[in-house]
């Protein structure tokens, strides 16, 4: 048996940075600097610490030094959800944002509690008072007021959060960059040669980011010299009905058009339902582009062109502006970027 089992084995309790200490003939204190990381370590030091470590099967207690802290190692995730809504029916997109907020986490050393909450019955945000999480991020729809305002609430009340889609400005948020999306977009369908561009989105919702969208189109629209057209999507339905909607007001408006610019990819899968069902098709007749870059879009018939966050940095950036809020640090970062992606939708032969 060699020297380090016997060690090990011959002690029948837990191992503790003071038995650490002893090995490597240096302080507790200094076991724990060296184990935590802290550069005041000299890096021989902290090697010799480690290789003790080592050699004893010692972990760190993570309770221990949580109670040290005072932090619990773990960031909420809430995401807000419809109260008639099933789960396995939420936008897609919520879904590939809660993936990379937990990566992003887990890079940084958190943990994450995901939680998914509609009505009055289950909202429970209190989580640092509970001593469950250092702080949460908000994501979901904002077709659930009374959720956001329960969460502004505890916002304004000194609760550390971070939200995505909030329709509330005085939240810390970070949203893509959807004007620069939406005049991507928009110079797309110009640069394809499509003339009579409607947007088929919103200049009122409470999703902060259909005005950005909204607001990106027009300037493209008149940088090229056209004319801007909106269609209102109906409030309270799913997106992809109220882009079905949407069509059905347009057909009826007389409104001539040649391409839709649809201000969310779940909206604009309606809108190519809709259209492909009537008659009209894509992208012969009318040229179609999305914004979100849901994987749907992908696999629609034809696929479907869309705008699409960088995922992985929005959700690094909504941790990270998360652990600024806890440390109490600057973080300006607002913006996700946002990139083209071109399919068969809106590619005239």
């Amino acid at each position: 048996m060699d020297e380090d089992n016997s060690k090990a084995k011959a002690r029948n309790y837990r191992v503790t940075s003071f038995d650490v200490a002893a090995e490597a003939g240096v302080s507790q204190s200094t076991v724990s600097r060296a184990l935590a990381g802290d550069p005041v370590v000299s890096e021989a030091t902290r090697l010799r610490v480690a290789e003790a470590a080592r050699r004893l099967n010692y972990s760190v207690d993570e309770n221990a030094a949580r109670l040290r802290t005072g932090k619990t190692g773990t960031l909420a995730v809430v995401v807000i959800c419809r109260p008639d809504e099933d789960r396995k029916d939420l936008n897609p997109f919520t879904y590939s944002l809660l993936g990379t907020i937990c990566a992003a986490a887990s890079v940084r050393g958190y943990e994450t509690l995901v939680s998914f909450q509609d009505g009055p019955q289950n909202l429970s945000g209190r989580y640092e008072e509970r001593r469950k999480a250092d702080g949460l991020i908000l994501i979901g729809t904002t077709q659930n007021l009374d959720a956001w305002n329960y969460y502004r609430d505890l916002g304004q009340s000194g609760m550390k959060l971070v939200c995505w889609g909030s329709p509330f400005d005085d939240l810390e948020w970070i949203r893509s960059d959807n004007h620069a999306g939406a005049v991507l977009a928009t110079d797309h369908l110009i640069n394809a040669g499509f003339r009579q561009i409607v947007c088929i989105g919103s200049e009122n919702s409470l999703q902060r980011q259909f005005k950005e969208r909204y607001d990106g189109y027009c300037e493209a629209i008149h940088a090229a010299g056209l004319t801007p057209a909106l269609i209102e999507i109906e409030e309270g339905l799913s997106r992809e009905e109220q882009g079905r909607r949407a069509v059905r007001a347009l057909k009826a408006s007389g409104q001539p058009f040649d391409a839709i610019f649809a201000v969310c990819d779940e909206l604009a899968l309606g809108v190519l339902r809709e259209l492909t069902e009537t008659g009209t098709r894509i992208p012969q007749d009318c040229g179609l582009i999305g914004f979100d870059g849901i994987r749907a879009s992908a696999h629609a018939m034809p696929p479907l062109s869309s705008i699409q966050p960088d995922f992985t940095a929005a959700g690094a950036m909504l941790v990270d502006k998360l652990l600024a809020v806890i440390a109490g640090k600057a973080h300006e970062q607002r913006r996700v970027p946002v990139s083209l992606l071109a399919r068969e939708s809106t590619r005239r032969s």
